[in-house]
């Protein structure tokens, strides 16, 4: 069994209290390979910010679980080199059984997420609450789910969304003593979260989303102060990279995602982590795509994915300053 903290991590206990105290989010930003993972540690070094790399079920049968622990191992040591020696957690996104967050907790994960949010309501607090006990021998903190996001991503799917009812907080809370709660009140997974017929369109002919429920949110709070919320599908699927794709050969339509300023509102609330995903998928591919066309006879990988992490990293960047509020809270 590995540690995390031989690994130089940390688990989310007081980075989420700070965080709630402090009205700021922490960036969850899902990564895959090299590339995305030196564009979150430089943009968090630069940006003096705590952050959680996120491991999908997808991530760890593209990347393998041995040589993504090595490499939260060596983005510690990244920040280290860069200059200022952030918080990092290493989280698994949406664990889906008790023996896979087990793998993950035996693997020097610091936190996992228990996502028992389609089951049956008791069978998720039995799930929830086993992950729970084993994890805390270990000094892991845990994640757990009421309500469901509607959309794609990896192996994490939905046709539609429940929301969280919050009459159901503290009871779940209560059986289960998981550290944090994601919640569902608007957010979806995937570059498409909402259907053109669910959006209105501004002068511009931008779609606009529905807004998220800050009704349900304030309930929660209310039943639950100052507990660790969370948002997932929280992508705001920025215009420019959907341009980009599709002015290169792409062709994705009607993408539209959460907006900032809403995602900033919920962050100044008891929400303190915030899981962003797509959003690098489509900063990576819009300028990959754009390198490709406009230098066709390019074949060094080098050459798109440089300025392919570059994008990332002023993405991210922006997050933390301007959307999360986690800039300079390292």
């Amino acid at each position: 069994m590995t540690s995390y903290k031989e690994l130089g991590l940390v688990n989310t206990r007081d980075m989420f209290a700070k965080a709630v105290k402090g009205g700021y989010a922490i960036p969850a930003y899902n990564f895959n390979n090299m590339e995305q993972l030196q564009a979150i540690i430089m943009a968090c070094v630069e940006t003096k910010s705590p952050v959680i790399l996120q491991v999908s079920r997808g991530a760890r049968d593209y990347a393998n679980i041995n040589l993504l622990r090595n490499m939260a191992r060596g983005a510690t040591e990244y920040a280290h080199e860069l200059g200022y020696d952030i918080p990092i957690v290493l989280h698994l996104d949406h664990g889906n059984s008790f023996e896979v967050c087990k793998e993950c907790i035996d693997n020097g994960f610091s936190s996992v997420m228990i996502d028992g949010s389609a089951l049956p309501y008791d069978e998720n607090v039995a799930v929830t609450k086993k992950v729970v006990e084993y994890a805390h021998q270990f000094d892991v903190t845990v994640e757990g789910e009421l309500g469901v996001l509607a959309g794609i991503e990896d192996e994490v799917q939905s046709a539609v969304s429940h929301y969280t009812k919050p009459e159901d907080v503290i009871d779940f809370v209560s059986k289960t003593g998981v550290d944090s709660l994601a919640i569902s009140i608007g957010t979806s997974h995937g570059a498409n979260k909402f259907t053109p017929e669910q959006c209105k369109r501004n002068a511009d002919g931008i779609l606009i989303p529905p807004p998220l429920r800050f009704d349900i949110l304030a309930e929660i709070e209310k039943q639950l102060p100052g507990f660790p919320i969370v948002l997932h599908g929280s992508s705001s699927v920025p215009q420019e990279f959907v341009k980009m794709i599709n002015e290169h050969g792409g062709k994705l339509k009607d993408s539209v995602g959460i907006p900032e300023d809403q995602l900033r509102q919920a962050s100044k609330s008891a929400v303190c982590k915030i899981n962003i995903d797509s959003d690098g998928r489509l900063a990576m591919t819009g300028t990959i795509r754009r390198v490709l066309d406009e230098k066709p006879g390019e074949f060094d990988p080098r050459k798109y994915l440089g300025p392919a992490r570059e994008a990332l990293k002023q993405m991210y960047m922006h997050k933390n300053i301007d959307v999360l509020g986690s800039a300079g809270k390292a």
